[in-house]
């Protein structure tokens, strides 16, 4: 047994240095990784509002209702994004500001959408993670948005419809 009254004050046992040091480590590494998965989608969202902390609930709870075909829908805030091109995707892909591709929460990586603005429709593909600015649903590439004439105003309401 480890006979603490030969310690010297100020110091801890060998028991209590690996407790602050495994406290320290869970303290620091959860707030790190937490970072710097964001900060590449905060980068483009910095000038429309102060970043919120990330909604982790499942994207029914993002205005989304349960379309009468049976397919699933949501409704709500979309914006773009195109500064980040050769960048990698929360998916592993190079990000192409040019395709048809979208960030969601947490709609699987694939996931297609028939994303729906003002009339005008396009099909995207999920492939990264976001948006991470409260009372958004989807941030659309720059493609994407220009297709359905998002591009002038920025952030616009959509419908979203899973297709497959």
């Amino acid at each position: 047994m480890l006979n603490t009254n030969n310690l010297a004050p100020g110091t801890l046992s060998p028991s209590r240095t690996a407790l602050a040091l495994i406290a320290a480590t869970l303290l620091i590494g959860g707030s790190i990784s937490e970072a710097s998965a964001k900060s590449r989608h905060h980068r483009h969202h910095s000038h429309h509002a102060k970043v919120q902390s990330t909604d982790t609930s499942s994207w029914l709870n993002a205005n989304a209702s349960i379309g009468s075909t049976g397919g699933r829908s949501f409704a709500g805030k979309a914006s773009y994004y195109g500064n980040e091109s050769g960048s990698r995707t929360a998916s592993g892909q190079r990000f192409n500001q040019n395709a048809m591709t979208a960030a969601h929460r947490s709609l699987p990586f694939g996931t297609k959408l028939r994303v729906t603005h003002r009339g005008q429709s396009v099909v995207v593909t999920v492939n990264d993670r976001g948006p991470f600015i409260r009372g958004r649903v989807l941030d659309l590439s720059k493609g994407a948005a220009r297709a359905i004439g998002l591009t002038g105003a920025g952030v616009g309401h959509v419908t979203a419809e899973v297709v497959s």
